[in-house]
């Protein structure tokens, strides 16, 4: 006997009538709109059972994968736009409360915690990179009612010229290519960065399948992520990209703003070197930060 969409229906419909009278108002509200559209999204496609025990093994394999160094789960939902969809919704709450504030942009998978601050104006670079691209990166980290942050803290992350995190480079020194600064009494940040480089995000688990699947290629444009907390700010969590990379267009992981692609130039004046291993930085980036005050509200408890 065949099920009838009304059995299918009162089939989801007691799933969500289980959800118990003690779970948040946020459980309550959101959970049954993910159930029932997960439940349609399985009658539509008429999902086997060997289909979804391949997306267990899926998930399962990204959890294995993971760790401090390497988050396969963000990766997945990458590849599949969700983080980059969550972020849009973050950017609206903004724009229609009318905060200004510097524009949001995906964590991605390779951000770590355990990074040691370092004074203002030295370098990430933590070993030779001969002739790579050396960058001063500098800014101001401001409050959207305008205070100047001093003691905000700004880390910065971005691939080596070979395309890889220090994550994905266990010969490498440890934090190559990352570093944590705190801004001065101005608010001002300084670091000597490299130039960064487009890469393919790892394809050798679970993202890398869905992407095989979908025909996609894997590639992401040059960028260069910032995490920046300040107490009484929300956390600003995003990335810039070089407006010559490839991949502007078509970037793997849908996270591209106009309004976070910069333009590297020539520096104007000399620098000195900010580390042991660096050379003589020939491009500079300015990039001022703006943070949006906490008591903004999104209304999810």
């Amino acid at each position: 006997m065949s099920t009838t969409a009304e059995s299918y229906a009162a089939y989801t419909e007691s799933v969500i009538s289980a959800i118990g009278k003690n779970a948040s108002p946020r459980v309550k509200a959101a959970f049954p709109v993910l159930i029932r559209h997960l439940h349609a999204a399985i009658i539509e496609t008429d999902l086997t059972i060997e289909e979804w025990l391949a997306a267990c093994d899926l998930l399962i394999e990204a959890g294995k994968v993971s760790s401090d160094k390497r988050n396969e789960m963000v990766l997945v939902t990458d590849v599949l736009g969700v983080e980059s969809l969550v972020d849009m919704l973050e950017h609206e709450r903004y724009a229609k409360a009318g905060v200004s504030t510097t524009d949001s942009a995906i964590l991605g998978p390779f951000y770590r915690t355990g990074v040691s601050p370092q004074p203002n104006g030295t370098s990430i670079v933590r070993e030779k990179e001969p002739g790579a691209p050396f960058t001063h990166l500098y800014g101001v980290v401001t409050g959207s009612d305008g205070k100047v942050l001093k003691d905000a803290i700004v880390d910065i992350w971005h691939d080596a010229p070979d395309g890889l995190y220090d994550a994905q480079s266990p010969e490498k020194p440890d934090f190559h290519c990352r570093g944590r600064f705190i801004t001065d009494g101005e608010g001002r940040y300084s670091a000597v960065v490299l130039k960064p480089t487009a890469y393919p995000i790892p394809f050798d688990y679970s993202a890398g399948k869905l992407l095989t699947m979908m025909d996609r290629h894997p590639y992401r444009p040059a960028h260069i992520h910032f995490y920046v907390s300040s107490p009484g700010y929300k956390t600003l969590i995003t990335q810039i990209f070089d407006r010559d990379s490839k991949y502007i267009e078509d970037d793997a992981v849908f996270a591209v703003k106009d309004s976070l692609i910069v333009d590297f130039v020539p520096v104007k004046a000399p620098l000195p070197n900010g580390g042991e291993h660096d050379e003589t930085p020939k491009w500079e980036l300015e990039y001022n930060i703006t943070l949006a005050k906490t008591d903004f509200a999104n209304g999810h408890k």
